[in-house]
């Protein structure tokens, strides 16, 4: 049996891949909206490459884990080509995030920098690193799960801000790419039932429960994320899709 114990900060667990599958980098693969990704694609065909602060709690053929904390990752870092040599990806999801919600006079400008370093940053130093080679190749596709608390909310200002600017970058990235074969696309679920509703870090700002009466599954994001990874997506980039269960209907 594999055992996932931690060794050192970066870490690989590698599987017997097969060349014949497409290969998928996903972010946040080991817990929440990341983790039913990843299943989602494997199930699918893919092979996946997961990076997460903790290895996936699943061992499968076709899947290989870095852990690795997202919120060190920088340009130049040591640790990307050796992902790039595993991985070789013709797609790239970031799934990886944490919230810490404060009102004003309260902010905690530790946590809003280290979730900018999560959610904003990481994929950032990913995609300057990936996504070129996807444009040179004539195929790529990328999904940003961000949030329908993009647009702003009381409580999360500094949340908001890092999910707003996701949606500038996909949006600025697809422009790059939308004429080599490359979509960016954003997912702005509404709140989802992953282990973050009840973390510590957003009691400030309870999760408000969608008009459809329940929260978003985390599948019902992974099969939109699924069917974005598709030939058959390639009209659509530079979007924010929302999975709100009605919350937009709400203005």
């Amino acid at each position: 049996m594999t055992s996932h114990r931690p060794r050192k900060s970066l870490r690989l667990r590698r599987y017997a891949l097969t060349e014949a599958s497409p290969r998928v980098v996903v972010t946040g693969s080991s817990s929440g909206i990341g983790l039913a990704i990843a299943q989602r694609l494997l199930a699918d065909g893919w092979e996946v490459v997961g990076l997460d602060l903790q290895p996936a709690p699943f061992p499968h053929a076709n899947l290989t884990t870095y852990a690795i904390d997202l919120s060190t990752l920088v340009p130049d870092d040591a640790r990307l080509p050796p992902l790039k040599s595993v991985a070789n990806p013709t797609a790239l999801v970031h799934a990886a995030g944490w919230m810490s919600t404060a009102p004003l006079g309260k902010l905690d400008l530790q946590a809003g920098e280290r979730m900018w370093r999560v959610h904003v940053q990481a994929i950032t130093v990913l995609a300057d690193f990936i996504v070129p080679e996807m444009m040179s190749a004539g195929f790529g596709r990328v999904v940003l799960i961000g949030s329908r608390v993009a647009a702003g909310m009381a409580g999360r200002s500094q949340y908001a801000a890092c999910k707003a600017a996701l949606i500038g970058l996909a949006r600025s990235w697809a422009a790059e790419a939308v004429a080599r074969g490359v979509t960016i696309n954003v997912i702005s679920p509404a709140a989802t039932a992953t282990p973050m509703l009840s973390h510590p870090s957003r009691a400030s700002a309870k999760p408000k429960l969608p008009p459809i009466g329940r929260y978003i599954e985390p599948n019902e994001v992974a099969a939109l994320t699924a069917f974005l990874l598709t030939a058959q997506a390639s009209a659509i980039t530079g979007q924010d899709i929302a999975v709100c269960g009605g919350a937009t209907l709400q203005r």
